[in-house]
């Protein structure tokens, strides 16, 4: 596994525990790096991924905040999938939408 990917799950576990709770922010990058024994650029490579899955936020100024967890992050992953499924049969995300709403 690619040393970004342990970071970014070492980050995602530190979360999903509670060592990190939402809205809290995140150390600088740098005192990341140093903690885990990484280089700098494989932290922002996780952090990265990790922003892409909806985990944590970047402010500049205000530095990187969590903004979710890995379960939440696992449902947005599910979500898109679907959409993009739906797009490929034909359905629009109101559509799709609409589906998800008159499910019980």
């Amino acid at each position: 596994m690619p040393l970004h990917d342990q970071v970014a799950a070492e980050i995602r576990r530190a979360v999903a525990d509670g060592e990190i709770g939402a809205g809290q922010r995140m150390p600088p990058s740098i005192d990341l790096a140093a903690v885990l024994g990484v280089n700098r650029n494989t932290v922002l490579r996780a952090l990265r991924i990790l922003r892409n899955e909806g985990i944590v936020d970047f402010t500049r100024g205000r530095g990187v905040r969590v903004t979710g967890t890995p379960q939440q992050s696992a449902v947005r992953l599910k979500v898109g999938e679907l959409v993009e499924f739906a797009r490929r049969q034909g359905y629009r995300r109101d559509e799709v939408i609409g589906m998800i709403e008159q499910m019980p």
